[in-house]
């Protein structure tokens, strides 16, 4: 059962605002459930107009004196985070795979993926220098150089919620920016609990701050007047609607969506070990990842021996508890979303896909109140099924046959999204087709899932995200700055 200190007397969830923990004031919120046992863990009270009103002036207040302090100074909490994350790495873990699912091995490197994203930030001293040139006209100096915005917000999915909030916290107040998290109202905690280890790190109160709620909730962070910037992760509809109406509203906007990832195998392949990386990209946190590559396009005179590679991989997953030995895949984060991805197979069974490996009778045993679904592999996919197009979200997989490199690169480039995609190939000249053709911001060679370094930007592109800066990288300084030229002339009088 989680504990946390900062839960209310009653096991609300709580605001961060100011340096002070506080329950918000709105009437509606919703449980917490552990989706793999059905117990309740928390409950979540969602914040009024009014609640994020005081985080925004909370957090302008706080901006002018930050704004203006010295960078090596900026970064010194962000030292302490970065310890005592790696100090309360498995506790922040079991407390993730309770209220999310996922197994304990997927939470550990889900937080050590975040945490790699607080050191890159603890270098903003030499990131956030921008260009200098001398002589740039005659007897003129001219620079560029950074300065922060104001308050920037984060909305961040169910799916990371101990990953996600870092890919943007900590490069926003590195920059000098003051900054609001709200978390998905489903898993809550983690970063409940990263916001004590915040608040023990030494940040200046009002400059970091943490905000409950639903979808009033977001719109008032949308529509604030006071709020620079807002940095959104989740399904592509939500995304498209997030940018449109922050940017109607004046605001920066990076709103990564949804994605329908493919994998290509050409006859090249050491096909034992694309099987494997295959199964594990579908299958990891039970396939509710956007980097999740759920369709695969294999040429077709390696496809059957493929396909049995495949399906012996698949069988031989575990599915349960995540916090029990031995778990390869956990439950769905609600009942709901079961039923949905239950939906998608029963809609290609429909649709005439061969059904190869039905998961969905699963069973785990002291488990039975658990959202569980066992690995689900589908033949004979063609381009215009269901299951092909939109992303499912869950251990579900299909395969495709076609007859060589060139096709399979038509095929990928269907689809509306563009988020990641790999290539299993023994061919040089195959990898450069796939790296100079593949329409996909992610990229991966004999690589199973295209998951960016925190030193790299995650690059999502069409329908997998909206707008000009993406994550992590080079591009959160851009995001989180803006440049003022400085043109200096001393005339020799």
């Amino acid at each position: 059962m989680v504990e946390l200190e900062s839960l209310s007397e009653t096991g609300d969830v709580q605001n961060y605002v100011g340096g002070t923990w506080t329950r918000p004031d709105g009437s509606d919120g919703q449980q917490v459930i552990n989706p793999a046992t059905g117990e309740e863990l928390a409950f979540v009270p969602f914040s009024t107009e009014s609640d994020v009103d005081d985080a925004v002036a909370t957090g302008l207040e706080a901006f002018e004196e930050w704004s203006t302090t010295p960078v090596e100074e900026r970064i010194q909490p962000l030292f302490a985070l970065k310890g005592l994350l790696e100090d309360h790495q498995d506790e922040l873990a079991e407390i993730l795979v309770e209220e999310h699912g996922k197994t304990l091995a997927e939470a550990r490197g889900e937080l050590r993926r975040g945490i790699e994203n607080v050191e890159v930030a603890c270098g903003i001293p030499s990131m956030m220098q921008s260009g200098s040139l001398l002589n740039a006209a005659p007897g003129i100096d001219e620079s560029a150089v950074r300065k922060p915005l104001g308050v920037f917000a984060a909305i961040t999915p169910f799916n990371f919620p101990g990953m996600i909030p870092l890919w943007f916290l900590p490069y926003a107040v590195a920059t000098g920016n003051s900054f609001i998290l709200k978390p998905s109202e489903r898993d809550p905690l983690v970063a409940q609990r990263m916001f004590e280890l915040i608040d023990e790190a030494g940040f200046p109160d009002g400059v970091v701050q943490f905000v409950n709620g639903s979808v009033d909730t977001v719109t008032a962070l949308l529509e604030h007047e006071d709020i620079a910037g807002i940095s959104f992760v989740g399904s592509t509809p939500v995304a498209k609607h997030v940018y449109e109406t922050a940017a109607a509203h004046g605001k920066r906007v990076q709103a990564q969506g949804g994605a329908k990832n493919h994998i290509i195998v050409t006859e090249t392949a050491d096909l034992e070990f694309a099987a494997e990386k295959t199964i594990a990209s579908a299958c990891a946190c039970a396939g509710e990842r956007c980097l999740a590559n759920d369709v695969v396009v294999v040429e077709e005179s390696v496809y059957d021996e493929f396909e049995e590679l495949v399906l012996e991989k698949a069988e031989a997953q575990t599915v349960g508890y995540g916090l029990d030995e031995g778990v390869d895949i956990g439950a769905l984060i609600t009942p709901e979303h079961e039923q949905n991805v239950r939906n998608f197979i029963e809609t290609g069974v429909s649709e005439g896909a061969e059904l190869l490996l039905d998961g969905r009778d699963v069973t785990v045993e002291g488990y039975e109140d658990g959202n569980f679904l066992a690995p689900t592999v589908f033949g004979g996919l063609t381009t215009d099924m269901v299951i092909t197009r939109e992303e499912i979200f869950g251990p579900v997989l299909g395969l495709m046959a076609v007859e060589d490199m060139d096709e399979a690169l038509e095929v990928l480039n269907q689809s509306k999204f563009g988020n990641a995609a790999s290539l299993f190939t023994g061919s040089g000249l195959d990898a450069r087709k796939f790296r100079h053709r593949a329409d996909v911001g992610n990229l991966g060679v004999n690589v199973g899932t295209s998951a960016p370094m925190a030193f790299f930007h995650f690059g999502g592109q069409r329908d997998s995200f909206f707008g000009d800066l993406h994550a992590q990288g080079e591009d959160m300084i851009h995001f989180y700055t803006d440049k003022n030229v400085y043109i200096e002339r001393w005339p020799d009088n």
